[in-house]
């Protein structure tokens, strides 16, 4: 009960837990196919094995020329140069540009030897067969990608802790790299509890509610980057909490218990995590709204965390802590952004000195004159957070925010 008393803020506390790691906290890594690695995290810097583009090349549909031979050139005064031949796809070219001569080319194709720019086709006019006009002058380079323009032999492409993203796939690809090593995921165990807590397939009886935190924690757990794994539906029984966690602990790489975070006589969570290794419980009571009851603790160098069982703070509290948390395991070096949007507040939000707060709100308008209405509902009612677009934070140090107040949301 005292430490409950002892609120910190939910960044003091958050710090606090990520300090109680271990420096290498990382689940080790594993090699994959690179196809199969969006949004994985990278393992080690990846350095070009070669050059890109590996061969000047074309940006456009044209003729090679050399740039001298097309200065002064108009459409009233073009530049006439002869063709020298066509430079097929997918083939080097033996062709050889020479002074007052052009060779045909497509986009991506190789540029011969002796052009040192390109026309695009639009800017030329066939004036006799075997003889081009050329409309507008072109400047040395000129729709030409360069012999390593883009990354040179032996660079560092990719640096340890980069999230993959549809753009590193494609250029690991255009390395030939095939197959990276990537972080494995964490295993994340999710504990939920509650005597009258049901599985979603079931019927409720009167007094029960089925269970939503194992399947949201579960999705905010993938897409954070870790494994989840589940333990599915525990009575609230000291023994049965205690040989699940147990062997989550032994298994996993982080530990969630949802319910059984409240001050009550059957809170026995926090008794259990401590028994699981030091230092233990490092935060019992976060000055936050929703999710009081949170506790964070690192036991044996794994991180535990208890949730509050009601959806609505679960979420909001494993938005705030095991988001980042797997961050940190993983290494990530740029974790992404969280969209935001200014708004006018169309609501008073009362709030209490000394507490975060995260507001639900919805958020309609036009860009630059967004408006963010609250949806306001107790933490035990999900829908309230399937209406909202995003939270509003109202600091500890404000006593509420005022309708007309222009606010930041964090989308969801």
């Amino acid at each position: 009960m005292p430490e409950f008393l002892r609120l910190q803020t939910p960044s003091e506390a958050l710090a606090r837990l990520l300090e109680a790691l271990p420096h290498d906290a990382s689940p080790g890594g594993e090699d994959m196919p690179t196809q199969d690695a969006l949004g994985r995290v990278l393992a080690n810097d990846v350095r070009a094995p070669h050059a890109l583009p590996p061969f000047p090349r074309s940006s456009v549909d044209g003729y090679a020329v050399r740039a001298a031979d097309t200065f002064g050139a108009s459409a009233s005064l073009p530049a006439y140069v002869s063709l020298a031949g066509e430079v097929l796809m997918g083939t080097r070219t033996t062709l050889n540009v020479q002074r007052g001569q052009a060779a045909l080319v497509h986009t991506g194709g190789m540029i011969p030897s002796g052009a040192d720019a390109v026309v695009m086709v639009e800017d030329t006019q066939v004036a006799r067969p075997g003889e081009i006009e050329i409309l507008k002058p072109a400047a040395p380079g000129q729709n030409v990608l360069l012999l390593g323009e883009d990354v040179q032999p032996g660079e560092t492409v990719l640096q340890r802790g980069v999230r993959l993203r549809a753009q590193e796939i494609g250029g690991l690809m255009a390395l030939g790299l095939t197959r990276v090593g990537v972080i494995r995921r964490p295993r994340v165990a999710i504990l939920s509890t509650g005597d009258e807590v049901v599985a979603p397939d079931a019927d409720p009886l009167p007094g029960q509610v089925r269970d939503v935190n194992t399947y949201t924690l579960s999705a905010l757990v993938t897409q954070a980057g870790g494994e989840p794994v589940l333990y599915g539906i525990l009575p609230d029984q000291r023994d049965a909490l205690e040989t699940a966690a147990r062997d989550a602990y032994a298994s996993c790489d982080v530990v969630l218990i949802t319910a059984g975070s409240s001050v009550s006589t059957r809170d026995i969570t926090s008794e259990i995590i401590a028994t699981l290794g030091s230092p233990g419980v490092l935060a019992h009571g976060v000055a936050l709204k929703p999710g009081k009851p949170t506790i964070l603790a690192v036991c044996g160098g794994k991180p535990v965390i208890g949730l509050p069982g009601n959806p609505v703070s679960a979420l909001v509290v494993a938005g705030l802590f095991v988001t980042p948390l797997l961050h940190r395991l993983l290494g990530v070096q740029a974790p992404r952004l969280t969209p935001r949007v200014a708004a006018r507040l169309t609501t008073n939000i009362p709030s209490e000195a000394g507490r975060e707060d995260y507001v639900p709100v919805r958020v309609s308008g036009e860009e630059g004159a967004f408006v963010a209405e609250p949806v306001f509902g107790k933490s035990n009612l999900i829908f309230t957070l399937v209406r909202a677009d995003g939270l509003v934070r109202v600091p500890p140090e404000a006593n509420g925010l005022p309708a007309g107040a222009q606010v930041e949301v964090l989308l969801f």
